[in-house]
């Protein structure tokens, strides 16, 4: 978990759709470390440290550590939920709002994935404040 200091603008993210909260406060990190590909079939550490969030490359995803959105849960369609040591990823959006149920990120966490949970940049709004 990040150490968030006094002055520094941190962002939280809610849904689009009803404002519900989908993470906590979130610092943006400076650097998308590259993955570390596994080949002993263990999940990966995940692409973020906790509290931290990067932007992809094109803007479309926010790219969280899978501990930071609390305010998420699995999407009912259990086809979203493919993997077999984890959440693959690859059936589309596989995260939905805890409040309204409105399709908001994807997780990775399979066995020979990435392990993070992006959030789908059109479905979130972000709040920034500066932390006191």
């Amino acid at each position: 978990m990040v150490m968030i200091p006094h002055n520094v603008p941190v962002t939280l993210y809610l849904c689009a759709t009803c404002e519900h909260p989908l993470t906590g406060d979130l610092l943006e990190s400076a650097a998308f470390p590259a993955g570390d590909h596994l080949s002993d079939h263990r999940i990966a550490d995940p692409r973020v440290a906790q509290g931290t969030y990067a932007i992809n490359y094109n803007a479309t995803l926010f790219i969280l550590h899978p501990d930071d959105v609390p305010g998420t849960a699995l999407h009912p369609d259990r086809k979203r939920r493919a993997g077999c040591c984890g959440l693959d990823g690859q059936g589309g959006p596989n995260l939905v709002c805890a409040s309204c149920s409105a399709e908001v990120a994807t997780k990775e966490s399979d066995c020979w994935t990435d392990n993070l949970v992006a959030l789908i940049a059109a479905a979130v709004v972000s709040r920034t404040q500066f932390q006191s």
